[in-house]
């Protein structure tokens, strides 16, 4: 079997960054630390990324790629199963870049692009998560009026964005924790379907129940 090909060093440098910036948020990691962390020359780091805020504006075009490919999935839910399995996805991926999320509103405050990109981020996951509704009555799993679905699909984006912020002040010492990532994010996928359960038909409601049993209690 042949060799594999050693990762390009740019590559290797934002899987890095990306580690540190979620363990211990963007704020308190400097270049500094990640060239030590990789064991190469600030020299070196800067070669690549010349500036920090290049590191974070890399990190964050690969998060708004995947996120533009699960966006796409929200008008293929039609009943409160596919809805469970999107929103758990949804924060899977908001885990994976936990540290944009972590830190959501020091970053938007010093870093331009973040601040303009965000608020597209923002109209995007509304824009699907209205979608998500329409394919819901669609497929007869609810009955919402356009008014409060407009509300209604506001409201579980909040839930989305801010759910890790909730999390690290109720828990700070466990929240971002690896070990504490499925019970969070399972929490965090019913706060946003419960948001729906006053207009889920009765065996939806009933359905949605039975998922968040099987997960265990949030």
């Amino acid at each position: 079997m042949p060799a594999k090909k050693p990762r390009r060093t740019a590559e290797r440098i934002l899987e890095v960054t990306l580690e540190l910036f979620n363990r211990h948020g963007e704020p308190n990691v400097s270049t500094t630390l990640i060239s030590a962390e990789l064991d190469i020359s600030p020299g070196n780091l800067y070669y690549h990324y010349p500036a920090k805020d290049e590191l974070i504006n890399s990190l964050y075009d690969r998060y708004e790629r995947a996120l533009d490919e699960l966006l796409r999935a929200a008008d293929g839910v039609r009943n409160v199963e596919d809805a469970w399995l999107f929103f758990h996805m949804m924060f899977e991926l908001i885990w994976q870049y936990r540290f944009l999320y972590r830190d959501l509103n020091d970053l938007v405050s010093t870093n331009r692009r973040l601040e303009t990109h965000f608020q597209f981020v923002l109209k995007n996951k509304t824009r699907a998560v209205r979608e998500l509704l329409d394919g819901l009555a669609q497929g007869g799993a609810i009955r919402i009026a356009a008014n409060e679905a407009e509300t209604i699909s506001t409201a579980m984006v909040v839930v989305l964005t801010y759910w890790l912020s909730y999390e690290y002040v109720r828990e700070p010492r466990k929240a971002l924790e690896p070990e504490t990532a499925g019970a969070s994010m399972m929490r965090g996928a019913l706060h946003v379907l419960g948001l729906l359960a006053p207009y889920l038909e009765d065996a939806q409601r009933v359905h949605l129940q039975t998922l968040a049993a099987s997960y265990g209690k949030p």
